[in-house]
């Protein structure tokens, strides 16, 4: 059993989540500018509503992007300031992963698509296989043009959905995603409920290291999603 604390702002969302012997609670709130201000009196918050001290904390969370530069800045100096102060493990969350986990959690979908608007005229994406409430990520998550965007490669069948707001550029992406996609679920934000579940599961498994290890995932200036042949 253990008890871990998870933080977001890597959108125009601000979350945190608690996750205390397979019990989440959350908040959740779109405040774009006031992710500051908001994200340690949330986890307080929750804290205070489990009846909880911060030294109760097992290991602390965030998610480390890919996503807004400064929201992954806010949450990860937020979230290793704990960790250090507490001196407990961090682990850093995948965003695209938390999104994919949300959908399949919510809707039970299997093949999802996760895109974050990454302005610039890119998007960051990945692909996730769902099954059972663990996400296994196919390849790689990448920055890219939408134009750019394929399937995975051999799986170009399955009854794939798009999840976030990346998939508001649906228009300038290729006919070929276009037909693979069956469904775009546009609004759908990651969030730290699904961060802390994740979490949890990396952590019963030994994952977490010193605070100073654990850095935010930008994804630019990296080449990691290889165009279909």
């Amino acid at each position: 059993m253990s008890t871990l604390l998870a933080l977001d702002a890597s959108s125009s969302a601000c979350s945190a989540a608690l996750w205390h012997d397979g019990e989440v609670t959350a908040r959740f709130v779109v405040a774009p500018r006031e992710h500051t201000r908001r994200l340690l009196p949330m986890a307080r918050e929750l804290l205070a509503e489990a009846g909880l001290p911060l030294s109760g904390l097992d290991a602390v969370a965030y998610g480390r992007g890919p996503g807004s530069f400064t929201g992954l800045r806010i949450a990860a100096g937020a979230a290793q300031g704990l960790a250090y102060g507490l001196e407990r493990p961090l682990l850093g969350v995948s965003t695209l992963a938390a999104l994919a986990l949300a959908a399949h959690r919510r809707l039970h979908l299997r093949h999802v698509l996760p895109a974050l608007d990454a302005r610039m005229g890119e998007v960051y994406a990945a692909a996730y296989h769902c099954e059972a409430g663990r996400v296994t990520l196919i390849g790689e998550e990448a920055v890219l043009p939408p134009e750019r965007l394929a399937l995975p490669a051999g799986q170009e069948e399955r009854d794939w959905v798009g999840v976030g707001s990346g998939w508001a550029l649906w228009e300038t992406m290729p006919a070929t995603l276009q037909a693979g996609v069956g469904q775009c679920l546009v609004d759908e934000e990651p969030g730290a409920e699904a961060m802390v579940r994740l979490a949890a599961e990396a952590f019963a498994a030994g994952e977490g290291e010193a605070p100073h290890r654990v850095q935010p995932v930008y994804l630019r200036d990296q080449v990691a999603w290889k165009k279909s042949r």
